[in-house]
């Protein structure tokens, strides 16, 4: 088997050309991989009569790889490869415009070719298979059962090693190679998630722009990775920023992140420990169930990956399940990695409903790929109404561990009032100076702001900022006590909403803030906000230092 082609994709091919399966279907934009397993199985042992590989395009007609043909139209090549006297694989490409590619429709007499060379292909005296490659086609009905659908995944590390080293071979004279064997292997893993042309291509541009290929390099194929993924439009790639000191409060859920930090590496096996599967966080909008999925890429040293489900839903029909898998394929490809999914019951929490079950079967992918995923893919979803969610997806091994995330206690409040504070009130800062950050003004603030989110500290911050930048003038304790008197929290508007949300917690989520973190304010603060935070929603578990 060649070395650049997946080995299981290979063997695939030897199964389904000896069963005589006649028509395939790969959709990949990596041709030139398809050609060099084809060619490879070819030859195989395994095949008891050895086959020709004959390519088709539509400018070059039926030609063997490597050579040239003359332009024919795709159904007389077909009947032409029918009357093939050796045993022969042919791959088609260009067919895929010709079959309703991108919503157009098929063409009859293209269709009618197919079914031709399939019943021909299946029986004839002669075996032959075609494989047709295809960026991305939606088969007509009357080629559904006629079609098998085969998977090329994306390139493997020891492949997209295989390509560096032979662009390092190739330019050895004219090039410095100054990378440890850890820079090589982080290159190498940089890279993954990438077409393997693409691979190369940043691998080249990497030795053009300074003739020296070293770990500087890697940051330079990320940023081609990110261009790839946005490129996409599924799935957008979060540059990792800020840290989990960054996150006011939230102890039991930053306790569990950090006990599974390494947990995919190789060295987790000796405990016979799989890789984690994923994190629910749900609780009151605005608590920080955002800024810990950003701050986890961090924490882990994984890229962070937001997958868009409003994205994944298509005008175009069976599109929108292609879409799922192809965002879910290239999550997989880029693991180790985390895939966040924010506010997901607005993609799921409706799934079926008036969309002729696109959304059912879109929900079924993801869930099955859930429970089935092979590669370390760590997903992390948000939700603030998880009650409309399916209650498949909330049963145990989808998940991990569903934390909830209630209003910060007054503790969380100090520290989310001390990250606000640095971060304005800096030596560059204008607004600096009359105020002092110490214990008392940090416990008088966070006393004010009894019942509020950490947003809405956050946005109170700047609110203060604001008044003082308006008279061109320094923060001060004012300025802060009037936009907090001027917030009107969610503890208020909302109350009735954030005490079902906790009633949902209480049987069936952990609390992300610590035991001793907790508050009564049945006893104190005004009557809204003490009846809001009398009670504290998710259970307790005691997950140590």
């Amino acid at each position: 088997m060649n070395a650049r082609t997946p080995l299981v994709f290979g063997e695939t091919l030897v199964e389904l050309i000896r069963a005589r399966h006649p028509i395939l279907l790969v959709e990949t934009h990596e041709g030139n991989r398809v050609i060099a397993a084809a060619e490879a199985v070819a030859t195989s042992p395994d095949l008891r009569r050895s086959r020709r590989v004959v390519m088709y395009t539509v400018s070059k007609g039926l030609h063997a790889p490597g050579q040239s043909g003359k332009p024919t139209a795709p159904d007389a090549a077909l009947a032409e490869a029918i009357k093939a006297p050796e045993p022969t694989i042919f791959v088609f490409f260009d067919l895929h415009h010709f079959l309703g590619a991108q919503g157009r429709p098929a063409e009859p007499a293209m269709v009618r070719a197919v079914q031709d060379a399939a019943a021909a292909f299946r029986t004839g005296d002669v075996p032959h298979t075609l494989i047709i490659v295809s960026p991305g086609l939606t088969l007509p009905a009357d080629l559904e059962k006629e079609v098998t659908v085969v998977d090329l995944p994306l390139p493997t590390a020891g492949e997209i090693e295989g390509a560096l080293d032979e662009i390092v071979t190739a330019n050895a004279a004219s090039i410095v190679v100054d990378l440890s064997p850890d820079d090589h292997q982080r290159l190498i893993q940089a890279a993954q998630g990438l077409t393997l042309g693409e691979a190369e291509n940043a691998f080249a541009r990497a030795i053009a722009s300074d003739r020296r290929l070293d770990a500087s390099d890697i940051a330079l194929v990320l940023d081609e990775k990110r261009q790839t993924i946005r490129k996409s439009g599924l799935l957008e790639f979060i540059s990792a920023e800020g840290t989990m000191n960054d996150v006011g409060g939230l102890e039991n859920l930053k306790k569990w992140l950090k006990k599974r930090n390494g947990s995919w590496l190789p060295e987790a096996q000796r405990w016979s420990i799989p890789a984690p599967k994923g994190v629910l966080i749900t609780g009151i909008p605005g608590c920080g169930k955002s800024l810990t999925a950003t701050c986890m890429a961090t924490l882990w040293g994984l890229p962070l990956l937001r997958l868009d489900v409003g994205r994944v839903f298509s005008g175009l029909v069976g599109s929108s399940e292609q879409n799922m898998r192809g965002a879910l394929k290239l999550a997989e490809a880029v693991s180790p990695s985390i895939l966040w999914i924010d506010e997901i019951e607005k993609g799921f929490g409706s799934s079926g409903s008036g969309d002729s079950g696109t959304s059912q079967r879109v929900f079924g992918t993801f869930l099955t790929w859930m429970q089935e995923k092979k590669n370390p893919v760590f997903v992390i979803a948000t939700a603030n109404k998880i009650d409309s969610l399916p209650p498949e997806f909330l049963r145990k091994g989808r998940f991990d561990e569903i934390f909830f995330v209630d209003l910060p206690t007054k503790e969380e409040r100090l520290h989310i009032w001390r990250i606000q504070l640095e971060k304005r009130l800096t030596a560059s800062s204008a607004a600096s100076g009359d105020f002092e950050i110490t214990a008392s003004s940090l416990g008088f603030l966070a006393e004010q702001t009894e019942g509020f989110s950490g947003a809405e500290i956050a946005e109170a911050a700047v609110s203060a900022c604001f008044e003082a930048f308006s008279e061109r003038r320094r923060l001060n304790e004012k300025d802060l006590s009037r936009a907090i008197s001027n917030t009107v929290p969610l503890s208020i508007t909302q109350a009735e909403q954030i005490n079902a949300v906790r009633e949902w917690a209480s049987k069936r989520a952990v609390a992300a803030t610590s035991t001793s973190a907790r508050e009564d304010y049945s006893t104190s603060g005004t009557a809204a906000t003490a009846d809001v935070n009398s009670w504290r929603g998710g259970r307790q578990i005691d997950f140590g230092e």
